[in-house]
């Protein structure tokens, strides 16, 4: 599984840097970020190109989220 790391971006860089690694063909990435705009934005996206969306972890602002391609 691939790892995207988007601590401390603002949006809409980590949407754009999500898209970037979703174009490349991957099924499956686990994002590590910061700041619930920017997990919301992630999230939506990811679900509105057929990703299922699971929070692995948040604590202290930080959040890990896992997405995986619906069959």
């Amino acid at each position: 599984m691939d790892t995207l790391d988007v601590r401390g971006l603002s949006c809409p860089l980590p949407v754009m840097r999500t898209k970037k690694v979703l174009d490349s063909g991957v099924r499956e990435l686990q994002i590590i970020g910061t700041g619930g705009t920017a997990k919301q934005n992630v999230t939506r996206f990811a679900r509105s190109q057929g990703f299922e969306v699971e929070i692995k972890n948040e604590a202290d602002g930080e959040w890990t989220m896992v997405l995986t391609k619906a069959k």
